[in-house]
């Protein structure tokens, strides 16, 4: 089964996207809930694979070379923006962490440290905790 997207998922996703550099307090200020919810929900975020990086948005306008024109090479690897309509109930696809295939139903869960693994089924999940049972252990 899909991760649904709650109120909090979506308004820490529409916060971030307006200014990746915010902290996790001042998200949390902005949203209404405490910061240790924030963080959990990024957390969670991340685990999923919704959230892969925190980019930074270059105004490309601003770059020139010593001549005074803007530099093509930078504005040719520029991936152009598309506008993201986030609802309540969004879903977000799982992969599972072991397979890679698709996790139907609900998610097997595997927490060590801050980390949390998702797997379509418990044999997947015990075949990664065999995989990586050294480093598992190392992180809790």
């Amino acid at each position: 089964m899909p991760l649904k997207l709650d109120e909090i998922d979506i308004a820490l996703l529409e916060s971030l996207m307006k200014d990746g550099r915010k902290s996790f307090r001042q998200i949390s200020r902005e949203i209404n809930v405490s910061t240790p919810t924030v963080k959990t929900h990024y957390e969670r975020l991340v685990s999923v694979g919704l959230i892969k990086a925190v980019l930074p948005d270059l105004d490309l306008g601003k770059l020139e070379t010593k001549t005074g024109t803007m530099l093509d090479n930078i504005r040719e690897r520029t991936i152009r923006r598309h506008p993201v309509k986030l609802d309540k109930g969004t879903l977000v696809k799982i992969t599972c962490d072991y397979c890679k295939g698709p996790v139907h139903g609900k998610p097997s869960i595997l927490k060590f440290a801050n980390v949390e693994r998702f797997f379509c089924c418990t044999s997947c999940k015990s075949l990664y905790r065999e995989k990586y049972k050294r480093r598992i252990a190392f992180l809790e």
